[in-house]
């Protein structure tokens, strides 16, 4: 096969070729970033039974001290880690001249330079916060480079030096001395300054050199019994065994296994996820773009969470993990941001601390932030959403850490404050919105509720210059929006298509009906032919002036299908009647189509031309709305219409009941109560 055949055949399954390279691709990242460690089968905690089998231990190995004893440890370390002061040596002989100018009694000044010299020899300091010695405390003394070893108690705190000089002076009977005694103090300078940089470097290696191993668990050793309660002892052993399992001294060929365990893990939550897609959302699996921004978020989340968990810097409990449902809402429907998320969940609940009640707490807190934004219609919603994900992580931790613990008393609060920076981050999922739409061409729930504001420009144009329909255009939508809600579907995306659906008849508002005010109608003075051309152009017109203005796609698509391939009877029954000679060209009076390919188009195709029909009647009464709605949507069915859509006989039955209710409603149609006897 030549080049050529061979590039051909590829372009002719490009999209194929596509989605498996993106499917692969995505497995293999997922897998090869995932941390590479044995994952310890046991889930326990203090206070719990053992429901496994009698566990002993498989090799030698170090228990090693918990969090809290190793905190103890550095904090004993700091208190009482070794001092160094600097000696000044020339601080005596200062000391010395500045009492002899207060002091003029020259009797006396042997026994106070005895004193003076005996105190400057202990050592004299001042007490700060780095520099508070405590009882027991090594000290040492530098001068130049030797240094002294000393005791607390031996030194002179600058702030007890009259206790000291008083003490002094009572001993050679001048304790009444009072004028000595003061000037002895007043003369008297601190003599040793604090040398922070090498008492925090001794204090560094000190912590360093801290043991996390408390004892050692030999080969054999039973550490937990079924049926019996894990104990603080059990819970400290277990932890320390997680720990050697958990490490990092693997081999080549456990970690192939590893991989390999990944592999499967991974691959089978993918395979799960393409059946869900082919079978419940084609159009998704059908479109290159809406695959890759599923797949990619998928990744980025896997990628995020496993890079947080292999730090010790931040707690994983920050990882924003419920944007992922948030933003697939914003993009795809609830059932597919659910069920998204849900795989998600499974597969990092193979790496998780305490797996069950990650993924437990990870799937409720997902269900609820699907469920806050089920229905979008208004920016504050996304806000409400996060209060809400806020609260179930709370409920639910709280609610696993008690069974954990079996006490509030060990309850982490520190933990509640990670979870409100969760929460803080998922609003990312808002600016997160907008780069994708930009980035992929798709529309978000965001960008439909400011298509929906009527001070639009393109929808005030409407209101303006076709007054008719656009009230026309708002009857759909209502009806519209009642029918997908109630078979299931977008349903602010139909509200939005259907108030952009006629946009095209701005331009000759007068040649339509709901647009005449008086009794003059231009067709009057054409042929058929060019008056159904007329009509049908407003399709064509409405697309050029969406594209115009920058609609999305999916806008769009509404205005190319609502009236699909259908024939303007009107004008081609009036033809047949004032021509019975001529061989009239159906095609001539009939739209270019599409036909509606989507629940949403169909719903807003039946809906567009039940309502334009009604407004016709001769007589608004129920009879005549309900054979309306039927012969209506019958004829649609019958014309084929329809086979495009994922649509069934049962939603169609849903929708015509929906719409006749609703026009009832709207022209007042009343019960006939009968007359008095």
């Amino acid at each position: 096969m030549s080049l050529r055949k061979i590039f051909i055949k590829i372009s002719n399954k490009h999209d194929l070729y596509y989605r498996i390279v993106l499917i692969t691709a995505s497995i293999l990242l997922i897998t090869y970033f995932l941390p590479q460690q044995v994952k310890f089968k046991y889930d326990f905690s203090v206070g719990q039974i053992w429901h496994y089998e009698d566990l002993r231990a498989p090799f030698d190995f170090p228990i090693y001290k918990s969090q809290k004893q190793i905190d103890v440890d550095r904090a004993q370390i700091i208190q009482h880690s070794s001092l160094y002061f600097v000696k000044d040596t020339l601080a005596y002989v200062h000391a010395i001249e500045e009492f002899h100018t207060l002091f003029s009694d020259i009797n006396s000044w042997p026994s106070a330079e005895i004193i003076i010299s005996k105190i400057y020899n202990d050592g004299v300091f001042e007490s700060t916060r780095n520099a508070n010695p405590v009882d027991g405390q090594q000290l040492f003394i530098l001068i130049g480079n030797s240094e002294t070893p000393s005791e607390v108690n031996s030194l002179v705190n600058i702030n007890q030096l009259t206790e000291r000089v008083a003490y002094e002076l009572s001993k050679v009977n001048l304790q009444n001395n009072q004028e000595l005694k003061n000037a002895i103090v007043q003369s008297i300078r601190p003599n040793l300054t604090f040398e922070s940089t090498l008492t925090e470097k001794n204090r560094q290696q000190q912590l360093s050199d801290i043991n996390p191993v408390r004892g050692m668990v030999r080969k054999g050793v039973l550490l937990a019994e079924q049926g019996k309660m894990v104990g603080q002892q059990d819970y400290e052993a277990l932890s320390s065994l997680r720990k050697a399992f958990m490490g990092e001294n693997v081999g080549n060929s456990m970690l192939s296994w590893l991989y390999v365990g990944y592999l499967l893990l991974v691959s089978v939550a993918i395979i799960i996820l393409l059946s869900f897609l082919w079978l419940l959302r084609k159009d998704i699996f059908l479109n290159s773009r809406k695959m890759g921004l599923l797949f990619l978020l998928i990744v980025i989340t896997c990628l995020s969470y496993s890079k947080v968990l292999m730090t010790d810097k931040v707690d994983v409990l920050l990882v924003p993990l419920c944007v992922l449902p948030l933003v697939v809402r914003a993009f795809f429907d609830t059932r597919s941001a659910l069920f998204v998320h849900v795989l998600t969940m499974l597969i990092l609940g193979s790496i998780a601390p305490s797996g069950f009640d990650f993924v437990y707490m990870q799937i409720i807190t997902g269900m609820v932030a699907v469920f806050s934004v089920f229905n979008m219609r208004k920016r504050g919603q996304l806000f409400l959403a996060v209060g809400l994900i806020f609260l179930s992580y709370c409920v639910t931790y709280i609610g696993i850490s008690l069974l954990n613990e079996g006490s509030i008393d060990k309850f982490n609060y520190v933990n509640l404050v990670w979870l409100l920076g969760n929460g803080f981050l998922t609003l990312l999922a808002y600016p997160l919105i907008f780069f994708i739409e930009k980035i992929f061409g798709l529309t978000s729930d965001f960008s439909l509720m400011e298509l929906s504001d009527f001070n639009s420009e393109l929808l005030r144009d409407l209101s303006l210059k076709a007054p008719g329909t656009f009230q026309h255009s708002l009857q759909v939508a209502n009806l519209a929006e009642a029918a997908i809600y109630k078979i299931g579907g977008n349903s602010l995306l139909v509200r939005v298509g259907a108030l952009y659906h006629d946009i095209g008849k701005m331009d000759m508002p007068m040649y339509f009906i709901e647009n005449q005010s008086t009794q003059v109608n231009p067709h009057d003075e054409l042929a058929f032919e060019e008056s159904a051309s007329l009509i049908i152009s407003h399709v064509s017109l409405g697309i050029k002036k969406a594209k115009k203005y920058n609609l999305p796609d999916v806008i769009i698509d509404f205005i190319r299908t609502h009236h699909g391939t259908t024939v303007v009877q009107y004008f081609y029954q009036s033809f047949l009647k004032n021509n019975p000679d001529e061989n009239a060209d159906e095609a001539d009076f009939s739209y270019p189509g599409p036909k509606p390919f989507s629940k949403e188009t169909a719903v807003l195709m039946m809906a567009d031309s039940v309502e334009a029909a009604a407004r016709s009647l001769a007589m608004h009464d129920a009879q005549s709305i309900e054979r309306l709605v039927d012969v209506i949507i019958n004829h649609q069915i019958n014309a084929g219409q329809f086979e495009n859509c994922d649509i069934t006989y049962k939603d169609i039955t849903a929708i015509k009941k929906i719409f006749k209710k609703m026009l009832s409603s709207i022209y007042h149609v009343r019960v006939a109560y009968p007359s008095a006897s």
